[in-house]
């Protein structure tokens, strides 16, 4: 009995025709380009800035290491992802 609205940016895999969406969702596409309404983009980029860049690797299990660390700090501080995330203009609706 619920709805759901999913927004998503345009990756060519978030709106493929062989994706088959249930009746009681509607897919909202945002708009091209718009790295500043899908707020999953400014968290990677915190973490790019911070955690994650200029970095040398020596294998594969490095790297998923280091993100793992990177993403488990940034989840221990949830004022952090709010922060991020915080739109102004959200709080007009």
């Amino acid at each position: 009995g619920r709805h759901a609205v999913l927004l998503l940016d345009q990756a060519g895999w978030h709106l493929s025709d062989r994706v088959r969406v249930p009746a009681n969702i509607s897919l909202l596409p945002l708009p091209p380009k718009c790295p500043e309404l899908n707020v999953m983009e400014n968290v990677w980029q915190f973490m790019r800035d911070n955690w994650l860049s200029n970095r040398i690797f020596a294998a594969h299990d490095d790297i998923v290491d280091h993100c793992c660390h990177a993403w488990n700090r940034l989840i221990a501080e949830p004022w952090r992802i709010m922060s991020i995330g915080l739109r102004d203009w959200t709080h007009g609706f």
